[in-house]
């Protein structure tokens, strides 16, 4: 025990010299930092603090906008998730072309026109009235449960889906021609 504590309490430096002019160094031009080098020769241009203050509040903004931003994304895709039974629609939405475009053609030739004052029922929904709104929820409703109770669409409802989208778009092109 008294060995470990002569051991401990010993000068560790005993042995060692140290010359005071090894000490004092004294830094050539390329041996400065990076850092220095750059400050020590160039001059920036110096802003007044009314701009600085007008820059740093400028950057704010921008983070304050792209925070903004990010969370609405978040918000949309997280609703869009929550859609019961189909999940995420919006790359499909985004793959498909427009409703409009596609009717636009078949439409005009089938109806012809009429010169008596029909007002025409809007299609877009959030124009209709609440009455219009329910008679439309509950029809797709109607069409949803026939789709769902189909065998075919039992067994394979991607296939069943493309079937029904082919044979739309052939009727539809046949009434182009």
């Amino acid at each position: 025990m008294k060995e470990d504590w002569t051991f401990l309490s010993s000068d560790v430096f005993a042995g060692l010299k140290i010359e005071p002019q090894a000490l004092v160094k004294k830094l050539d031009l390329d041996s400065r930092s990076v850092v220095s080098a750059q400050t020590g020769g160039e001059e920036k241009p110096r802003l007044s603090k009314r701009e600085r203050l007008k820059l740093r509040k400028d950057r704010w903004l921008q983070k304050i906008e792209g925070v903004k931003l990010a969370r609405r994304k978040q918000k949309a895709e997280a609703k869009r998730k929550a859609t019961p039974v189909v999940g995420d629609m919006q790359p499909l939405l985004e793959a498909l072309p427009e409703l409009s475009e596609l009717s636009t053609p078949s439409q005009a030739r089938k109806h012809p026109k009429t010169h008596g004052r029909v007002k025409a029922e809007p299609t877009d929904f959030n124009q209709m009235k609440p009455a219009q709104k329910r008679k439309l929820l509950q029809e797709e409703v109607a069409r949803f449960h026939q789709v769902i109770a189909n065998p075919l669409y039992k067994a394979n409802p991607l296939a069943a889906i493309s079937e029904h989208l082919c044979k739309r778009l052939k009727e539809e092109q046949g009434d182009a021609l």
